[in-house]
């Protein structure tokens, strides 16, 4: 049986050779990537919602190159602490699939034998997830409408997405872990400097959220060096300031042919209460 549920009646969705299917006789076709589409026409917003191909390509070819590993290193870190052999893991907005295939492999490596699945509004987005990490089982969803049953998830990872609290409560188990990923301070100072005339730091601040208790803030703070004009480029295309960064600043930025960048995240790491 399928971590999924219907979008249609909520009743389980079973995973064929080529399709999922409930006991209500909704069907849903299985791409050639190996994704599902779970978002119906009317939760849609846009004929593309999400990221597009470009953004998702940047991303993917960024991450790939391990600037952002001792973040994912940190997240695979809190994960194999789960108890039990079988943990249930949802990643919601996962994007690409780098953080869910990077803790999908380190469970297996830890001994376990995890259940994980991710979601994301972005199709071209879950064509490069799905294609990454065949383990793990791959759905277009919105996060505030997620296709799961109550109380079926030991753990929730969310790194820089939507924060649809009611829904992670309402699919997390009593004492499951929820681990929201947002940027540090000074993530990506020197960048800005760049793009920016008076760049100005991230808020921090830890926010209590009802259902949910603390357990700690995870800080993750390194110095990258990106070594060349198409990392540069990546990482620029795959940050919001790519959307609103004034002309004279991108070109500044697309004359570098390196730079060294501060790293920053911070991990908050919550249990559902």
């Amino acid at each position: 049986m399928s971590l999924f549920r219907c979008p249609l009646c909520a009743a389980p969705l079973e995973r064929g050779p080529g399709a999922y299917r409930c006991a209500g006789g909704h069907s849903f076709d299985i791409a050639r990537e190996g994704y599902v589409h779970l978002l119906p026409p009317n939760q849609k917003h846009s004929a593309l919602p999400g990221d597009d191909r470009d953004m998702v390509l940047s991303r993917r070819d960024f991450l790939s190159r391990g600037y952002y590993k001792p973040l994912l290193n940190t997240i695979c870190n809190q994960l194999s602490t789960l108890p039990g052999e079988r943990p249930v893991i949802l990643d919601a907005g996962c994007g690409e699939g780098y953080y869910t295939a990077g803790a999908y492999q380190a469970l297996l490596a830890a001994g376990k034998a995890p259940r994980m699945a991710g979601t994301d509004i972005s199709k071209f987005a879950l064509r490069t997830a799905a294609r990454r990490e065949r383990g793990a089982e791959f759905a277009v969803a919105s996060s505030y409408r997620l296709p799961l049953t109550d109380g079926c998830a030991d753990a929730l990872l969310n790194c820089f997405s939507p924060l649809a609290l009611e829904e992670f409560r309402r699919v997390l188990k009593p004492g499951g872990a929820f681990l929201y990923v947002v940027p540090g301070p000074r993530h990506l100072w020197e960048m800005k400097e760049i793009l920016y005339d008076r760049p100005y730091p991230n808020e921090e601040k830890e926010t209590p959220y009802e259902g949910f208790r603390y357990r700690e803030i995870l800080p993750v703070e390194e110095t990258a060096r990106l070594e060349s004009r198409e990392d540069l480029r990546n990482l620029f295309r795959m940050t919001p300031y790519f959307w609103k960064t004034p002309r004279a600043g991108a070109e500044r930025l697309a004359a570098l042919e390196s730079l060294a960048v501060q790293i920053s995240f911070r991990v908050h790491v919550f249990e559902k209460a």
